[in-house]
């Protein structure tokens, strides 16, 4: 398949500006060094011409441009013509090679042209000369373009791993907010379910004796349910569509809670509640509190049936402090309870979470979540 080769500004550069130099500034090198064999004629031009056109291909065709201005600058050197701006041509060319090619492909490139180019000034020498000049410029010359090709794969190696680096960050923070959302559908959906059961268990047990009990009961189970089947509906949305701000529902916050102790003790939940979290409360550190409340009642639920529970909510320090406590046995919650999904929670406001069996007896969820801005811990 036959592919067109564009070009853009770029590609003039350095092409024209060593074109310039060289055209320029190969007469006056050449004055200076008037023990040179061959003077400057149309043929030294033209290859110093050659030279600098080869860098028009250094984007498009690296390889060819290093080999054309390689060529050129060896012919140039072997027929005896001055040392002069032409040199600048080849160390641009194999700096290309060395920015868009692996390391050793571009290393045996640019090891190859410094050989040929490094012998090439001994042929245009007067016989007799000896020896020890052009092993000097040889190893000038060498040491010229192998930095050249160094640094330029350096910076490579360097792009290429910033680029990783930004690619393994976009992974990770699609990762994280996929996390996030299975952790949204596990605490809405879970926490549905979990009141839905005690609902339905209490109205079974008081179906024949309290029918209209029953029936605020239902009437419950079919709010409950329909609020979690549109919470899974908006959390499904957004695997679909992550980045569709539509299909974001809003965060539940603080202002839910009393709505949520609400719906528990509707059940039959022996729950108390004492809430002051105080004024301008950030809204993820709300949303925050709001899970880890709902994730602990719901596990008050699963674990501890027949348990009474309290929470509480202050402000002290700078910190929303948020604390969930039953009296039932003090087993600690099996795994899957969602304990992790709170630690993670109110690790991402940068607060702290402890759970565990308390002293005298029952189960205590305790979190201190940090009031402001610059002591919350960003996720990467």
């Amino acid at each position: 398949m036959h592919t067109s080769v564009r070009f853009d500004w770029r590609d003039l550069v350095p092409a024209l500006p060593l074109l310039a130099i060289g055209l320029g500034g190969t007469g006056r090198a050449a004055a200076q060094q008037p023990d040179w064999v061959q003077p400057l004629d149309g043929w030294a031009y033209a290859l110093v011409a050659v030279a600098a056109a080869a860098l028009l291909l250094r984007r498009a065709a690296p390889r060819t441009a290093a080999v054309v201005s390689g060529l050129a600058t060896t012919v140039y050197l072997a027929a005896g013509y001055a040392y002069g701006p032409i040199l600048l041509c080849l160390p641009a060319a194999v700096w290309a090679v060395a920015a868009r090619r692996p390391w050793r492909e571009a290393a045996a490139w640019t090891g190859a042209l410094v050989l040929v180019t490094g012998v090439a000034p001994a042929f245009g020498r007067s016989p007799g000369e000896g020896w020890l000049a052009p092993l000097v410029w040889a190893t000038a010359w060498a040491a010229l373009v192998g930095g050249v090709a160094a640094i330029s794969a350096a910076r490579q190696v360097r792009r290429r791993s910033e680029a990783g680096v930004r690619e393994e960050q976009a992974r990770r923070a699609v990762s994280e907010e996929r996390l996030q959302m299975a952790q949204d559908v596990h605490d809405g959906v879970g926490h549905g379910l979990a009141v839905i059961a005690m609902h339905a268990g209490v109205a079974l047990h008081v179906l024949d004796r309290d029918p209209e009990r029953a029936r605020e009961l239902l009437t419950t189970i079919q709010a409950t349910s329909r609020e979690a089947l549109d919470g899974l509906r908006a959390d499904l949305d957004r695997w679909r569509a992550p980045d569709d701000a539509a299909a974001r529902r809003p965060t539940p916050g603080l202002a839910e809670l009393p709505r949520l102790l609400e719906r528990m003790r509707a059940g039959g939940l022996r729950l108390t509640g004492w809430i002051d979290p105080g004024p301008d409360v950030p809204e993820d550190v709300g949303a925050a509190a709001y899970r880890i409340v709902q994730e602990s009642l719901t596990n008050v639920l699963r674990h501890a049936g027949g348990a009474a529970a309290e929470v509480r909510l202050s402000r002290r320090a700078g910190r929303l402090e948020v604390e969930v406590r039953d009296d039932g046995h003090g087993a600690a919650a099996p795994p899957g309870s969602g304990i992790t999904g709170m630690r993670h929670r109110a690790a991402a406001v940068g607060g702290e979470l402890m759970a565990g069996p308390a002293p005298e007896g029952g189960f205590v969820v305790r979190a201190a979540l940090p009031l402001a801005v610059a002591s919350r811990v960003e996720t990467p």
